[in-house]
């Protein structure tokens, strides 16, 4: 594995699977002091067993020498990945900002890159679907490049212990099925074709959002929409200036229902109306434009 890092404090994602724990092995083996690593984990309080997850992460931070933070939750088996994913990167977040860390540090790995992105399809999730998976400022996925075959052969070479995560094996979740039943089928050249086309999109992506940027940028009054340019925008195109619009807010888990009833409301509703966004936002309609207001109490 080849990890380009920043000199710094980075909190280590690790979950005991081999993944993360294959990650935590390469970090400590190639910090020559540039690193200083904080090990998180989280107890969703999924599985029965998850308290042997966290002895096993405990061990190793303790036998490296790391700190070790932990948080336990009770989500119960019935959760969903979404809550799971949710409470994680909140407790990640939370260590981050207590250790003054650089960014959060996790394992995903190539193919979690592409089992997202068939995700994603599937669920019609849109262009930021496709390339939702990658590294941000304060956030580092050093692993998308390398196959877990990979990781799992150069974790066996180097005696890493880990966990198996019997959830992983549940086809009734549907990135497992995705993993085992449509993943796994795949060939090298259809996995690189995949690659291929995600990355493309992600060049497009970054042209686009510069455009969308440049174009709210330019709006007559800051922190609002032209409602007569909108209204001309055609749908689609109407769909994505609404969704820049709400993130340049911190607007963010947003789903598809609530965009299109934005836009609708946008381009039909009455002057003087309010409608519902999150985070306790409304969006008002005024004669002349859109604006985004916090709801009274």
């Amino acid at each position: 594995m080849d990890i380009d890092l920043k000199p710094g404090t980075y909190v280590v994602a690790v979950s005991g699977g081999v993944d993360s724990m294959a990650l935590l092995d390469w970090l400590t083996e190639n910090n020559e002091g540039q690193w200083k690593l904080v090990v998180a984990h989280l107890d969703h309080g999924i599985r029965e067993d998850s308290h042997e997850d966290r002895r096993l992460v405990a061990g190793e931070a303790k036998r490296l020498g790391l700190p070790f933070v932990y948080h336990e939750i009770q989500l119960g088996p019935g959760a969903s990945e979404a809550e799971a994913r949710t409470a994680r990167y909140d407790f990640l977040r939370q260590v981050q900002r207590a250790s003054n860390a650089r960014a959060i540090i996790t394992a995903h790995h190539q193919d979690d890159l592409l089992e997202t992105a068939i995700l994603n399809i599937l669920r019609g999730s849109g262009r930021k679907g496709l390339t939702a998976l990658g590294s941000k400022h304060d956030l580092e996925r050093p692993l998308l490049v390398i196959p877990k075959r990979d990781i799992v052969k150069q974790a066996e070479q180097r005696g890493v212990r880990w966990r198996e995560d019997s959830t992983n094996q549940d086809m009734r979740l549907t990135r497992n099925y995705v993993r085992h039943k449509l993943l796994a089928r795949f060939n090298e050249a259809d996995r690189d074709q995949l690659l291929q086309h995600i990355e493309r999109l992600r060049a497009i992506n970054h042209e686009l959002d510069a455009a969308l940027a440049t174009a709210l940028h330019i709006q007559s009054k800051a922190g609002t929409l032209d409602r007569d340019w909108f209204g001309h925008l055609p749908h689609a195109v109407a769909r994505e200036v609404m969704a820049a619009w709400l993130r340049a807010h911190g607007i963010r888990n947003f789903d598809k229902r609530l965009l299109e009833r934005l836009v609708v409301a946008a381009k039909t509703g009455e002057a003087g109306s309010h409608y519902d966004v999150l985070g306790g936002q409304r969006m008002r309609i005024n004669r002349s434009n859109l604006a985004l207001v916090r709801s009274e109490r």
